[in-house]
């Protein structure tokens, strides 16, 4: 449950940067720190164990200026926590730094041939593997430009060949990744890209945002854009330019932003889960509002994708997901069977995926996810649409990959 926010602008980033992980603290984590480009074009990188407040602490003492960065918030994967392990990582000779959400399945394989090329690790870490790995991509593809007509050589320093170069190394990635990426010789410049893990970008007046979800966004800007697998989005304070990784530059659409300050503020309580537990009252009547109808004695939920013909056709619905949502699969195959009289049944979504249970035609799947990112439910709700087997979601997050 690792988390993600940048800026690029003319704001101090600093601020912005640890503001933003405080809001992204709801998805639990171990370590934070950030990284800025100073006026000297330098990176500044601020690591710490433990709460924000650890690291807020350290950039009292040693700040980190500069108008554009990245931050992270680990919840650790490969290595323990420690300072080393944290993000953000340095890759090269420093000349590049990164921010990673997911795992990487191949790392072990690809730090080898790093380390083969000469690359010194320092962490235990997946992610800087890719920190190394876009920086040997960079340098082969700056070195086959010198190695071109002069007319070509002049677009050695040109944002494309970075985006180029990211776009190689993750083409050899295997797993899920959130990135947040900054080049020392583009200090302006935030690279960002996706697979499996969400990103999103805020547009402001003369600055960009990019966070891992909406929350560190509010009050920032109101226009939203939600990035997709497979791509890589350029960001600078005047401009957001979008490519896919097969099919190149794509439109940018720009949405409306729906996450209200109050959703993502701690309003008095000591944390998120003590908030959450008491306005669950309160959110359970925003649930319900307007999605039952008594006149026709049914419910109205909006993104259905099955007919009333199609439901009424379903003669036995499986829940799955992992942690609390399995929880409250677990109450919801109760309330399913006394009012719908339809067959429940509840899978773990982490062993529904490698399983090959005998599903008729007309079984339901239904995947329950807070984040819409949850590895093992997203494994699980594929593999089930491969198969052919209808499903729904009820999801917390729109433009999560499982909504």
């Amino acid at each position: 449950m690792c988390g993600i926010v940048g800026y690029v602008g003319s704001r101090a980033a600093e601020e912005i940067l640890v503001e933003g992980l405080r809001r992204l603290e709801y998805r639990g984590y171990d370590s934070a720190g950030v990284a800025t480009v100073t006026p000297t074009g330098e990176f500044a990188v601020c690591k710490s164990v433990g709460r924000i407040d650890n690291l807020a602490a350290r950039l009292e003492k040693s700040p980190a200026p500069g108008t554009v960065g990245i931050g992270h918030t680990r919840w650790a994967t490969h290595g323990a926590p420690n300072d080393v392990n944290s993000h953000p990582h340095l890759g090269g000779d420093g000349s590049l730094v990164l921010c990673h959400n997911g795992v990487i399945e191949n790392y072990r394989a690809l730090k080898s041939v790093l380390e083969a090329e000469g690359y010194v690790f320092r962490s235990a870490t997946d992610t800087e593997v890719v920190a190394h790995l876009i920086d040997s991509c960079l340098r082969a593809e700056q070195a086959n430009l010198e190695q071109a007509k002069p007319s070509k050589k002049k677009e050695a320093d040109s944002i494309d060949v970075y985006a180029r170069a990211i776009k190689v190394a993750l083409a050899q990635l295997h797993g899920t990744y959130g990135l947040t990426i900054m080049f020392r010789d583009v200090p302006r410049t935030i690279f960002a890209a996706r697979l499996g893990s969400p990103l999103v970008v805020g547009v402001g007046e003369d600055e960009h945002f990019v966070a891992s979800d909406a929350s560190p966004l509010v009050g920032h800007t109101t226009k939203i854009v939600y990035l997709s697998d497979h791509e890589l989005a350029v960001v600078t304070e005047d401009q957001l330019r979008i490519m896919h990784r097969d099919t190149g530059n794509v439109a940018v659409n720009v949405k409306q932003m729906e996450v209200v300050s109050s959703q993502v503020q701690l309003n008095g309580y000591e944390h998120y889960m003590l908030k959450e537990i008491y306005e669950q009252p309160e959110t359970i009547q925003n649930a319900m509002r307007g999605r039952l109808s008594l006149d026709e004695a049914t419910s109205v939920f909006g993104g259905l994708n099955l007919t009333a013909a199609q439901l009424r056709n379903i003669n036995r619905i499986i829940l799955t997901g992992c942690g609390t949502s399995w929880h409250a699969a677990l109450v919801g195959e109760y309330l399913i069977e006394e009012f719908a009289r339809i067959p429940v049944e509840i899978e773990y979504a982490s062993e529904l995926r490698y399983r090959n249970p005998p599903l008729d035609n007309n079984t339901l799947l239904f995947a329950i996810t807070q984040s819409g990112e949850t590895a093992d439910t997203l494994a699980a709700l594929r593999e089930m649409k491969r198969k052919g087997h209808p499903s729904l979601a009820i999801c917390n997050v729109v433009g999560s990959t499982i909504a």
